[in-house]
């Protein structure tokens, strides 16, 4: 019974060492051998204190109590001990066992977990912080994994896709997990439509390798909105360095008359909100300015603001020019297609001028970019999401338009959300001789005047005056005045204005002889096209005075269309 207790005893993994109440060795094992390195003949019959100096058996025979778990260094190595009296029948000491391993290995160990833990903590960290979606998948192309990134920008969570099959995120292409599971091999820059609000991403994807084995795929998800956002704003610096806003503010918008003050104050509201903006007037109130200002007061202004005169452009060019079209829609068209005035202005502002003048058909796809926020260039068929704020501007009157066919009423009615109406200057003259100041200053400079005031006699001239062409006309009409002054002047007189001609009684011979006055003084060697151009070039200006720069009624006067008004009107810059 003996020999088998010692064969148990020194078959056993953990070291034990036993003495009497002498401190005295009575049992010393082959583990307690191993780690302590001194044999059990060298050790039984000495003293504890002999062969382990670190040894707290002699404080057990002297307390009778236990000490369990208790870690001590032996050596080159660390142990964790449990330490027990030995009592007799009667509750005596009569000796103490101490039963220990070695940790050495198990603290090492413990290290690494704990190393490997942190690593995990920090790689999870990474994993999660990352502003790029991640996805990853099983060899089944079954997802396992995916980062917060990756629910904001498809807007599936966890327990849409961790368990389902790769393909449960896309809208349209092919999944890059399933090519890289089927190839081995990694994909670039593959291009798909992905998640609830389809959004158009660039996907890279790599195979996971384990031991040479292929375990499953990791895919990186850029979404391209971003980017596009980034190089927008890239844009918007640009379009600032150089200048390319719109150029005018709320300052520059001259008047202190109620009408004027109504006007500005309902463009003012209309600047602080995404609503459909259209400016109603004669020509030459300040339509253009007013659109200018309320981009400039908007969130939108460091974006582009893109001006379309819809008169001004033919009928079949402005489709293309507003919506861009494709390679090969038409014959002519450019290489690799061209972008619309609508794409330009994206994130921007988008002002139509003369609105009333485009064409039945425009004005359907002008309806749709209003209701549906996005445009089809033309000979395509893949809609183009835009962010753009549409100002439209006109002097004709729209109801009118509306009641005889020649503007579709819905689109009326997306447009008039808040109109704003530009008085006539014979409305509110009250403002002329502020304008005229203003004007001055402008004068000034371009013409190198250092003309201070305008004489009474003049204000009250002025304040005579109809003024058919509005302010329009009235800048016109200082500017050749200030041309009139000489060096060192500085005070406008009644002797320097030009003469203003009632255009109301004129007749045609009348305005025929006076554009060939101007040219009484001519070098008899100018070129015939030369007279011709600068006769016309009057005539155009007499008509429409004569039709109160209404541009409608003068091309119907002069019996050319109204594209051929604008191009002669810009040909010849009449103002």
């Amino acid at each position: 019974m003996k020999r088998e207790i010692e064969l148990i005893i020194n078959s056993t993994h953990d070291a034990m060492i036993a003495v009497d109440k002498e401190g005295v060795i009575t049992l010393f094992n082959r583990a307690a051998e191993k780690l302590t390195k001194v044999s059990s003949e060298d050790a039984i019959g000495r003293a504890i204190e002999e062969v382990v100096e670190t040894t707290r058996l002699p404080y057990i025979l002297k307390s009778g109590e236990s000490e369990l778990n208790k870690r001590q260094p032996l050596g080159d190595i660390e142990i964790i001990t449990n330490r027990m009296p030995v009592l007799n029948e009667s509750g005596e000491v009569v000796g103490a066992i101490a039963v220990f391993r070695d940790i050495t290995d198990i603290v090492t160990l413990a290290e690494e977990i704990t190393d490997l833990r942190e690593i995990r903590g920090m790689l999870e960290a990474i994993f999660d912080a990352t502003q790029d979606a991640i996805s990853v998948v099983d060899k089944n192309g079954v997802g396992v994994l995916i980062n917060p990134a990756y629910t904001r920008i498809t807007g599936f969570s966890t327990k849409d896709i961790i368990g389902k099959k790769c393909t449960v995120d896309l809208f349209e292409g092919e999944s890059v997990h399933l090519k890289v599971i089927a190839s081995g091999k990694p994909i670039k820059n593959a291009r798909l439509l992905v998640g609830v609000k389809r959004k158009e991403v660039i996907v890279d994807a790599a195979p996971i390798i384990v031991n040479d084995e292929l375990v499953g795929s990791v895919a990186v998800i850029h979404d391209l909105s971003e980017i596009k956002h980034l190089t927008r704003e890239l844009d918007q610096a640009k379009r600032i360095i150089r200048n390319l806003e719109a150029k005018y503010t709320f300052e520059d918008i001259k008047g202190s008359d109620k009408k004027i003050k109504d006007a500005i104050e309902k463009a003012k509201l209309a600047a602080n909100t995404p609503v459909t903006v259209i400016v109603r007037g004669e020509s030459g109130t300040g339509k253009e300015l007013i659109a200018h200002a309320i981009h400039n007061a908007s969130n939108r202004r460091y974006s582009q603001f893109v001006r379309v005169n819809c008169a001004a452009i033919s009928e079949t060019l402005l489709e293309s020019e507003l919506f861009g079209y494709k390679e090969g829609a038409f014959t002519g068209a450019l290489k690799g297609g061209k972008i619309g005035l609508f794409e330009m202005a994206d994130g921007g502002t988008i002002f139509l001028d003369e609105i009333a003048e485009i064409n039945l058909n425009t004005q359907a796809k002008l309806l749709r970019v209003l209701q549906e926020r996005e445009i089809m260039r033309v000979g395509d068929t893949k809609p183009i999401p835009i962010d753009v704020r549409i100002i439209t501007a006109t002097n004709v009157d729209l109801e009118k338009a509306v009641e005889e066919g020649k503007f579709r009423k819905d689109l009326y009615y997306r447009l008039n959300v808040l109109p704003i109406n530009m008085p006539a200057l014979r409305e509110h003259r009250g403002d002329i001789e502020e304008l005229v100041d203003f004007m001055i200053k402008k004068y000034n400079q371009e013409y190198g005047r250092n003309v201070v005031k305008v004489s009474k006699e003049v204000i009250n001239i002025l304040k005579k005056y109809e003024w058919p062409g509005n302010i329009r006309e009235l800048e016109n009409y200082i500017g050749r005045a200030m041309i009139n002054i000489k060096m060192g002047e500085k005070v406008i007189d009644g002797f320097h204005l030009p003469p203003i001609l009632n255009s109301k009684n004129a007749t045609d011979e009348e305005m025929i002889s006076l554009s060939q006055m101007r040219y009484k003084d001519f070098d008899s060697e100018l070129k015939l096209n030369k007279v011709i151009e600068l006769t016309e070039k009057n005539f155009i200006e007499k008509v429409l005075r004569k039709n109160q720069f209404n541009r409608t009624e003068a091309a119907k006067s002069l019996g050319i269309s109204l594209r051929s008004l604008y191009y002669k009107i810009e040909k010849y810059n009449i103002k």
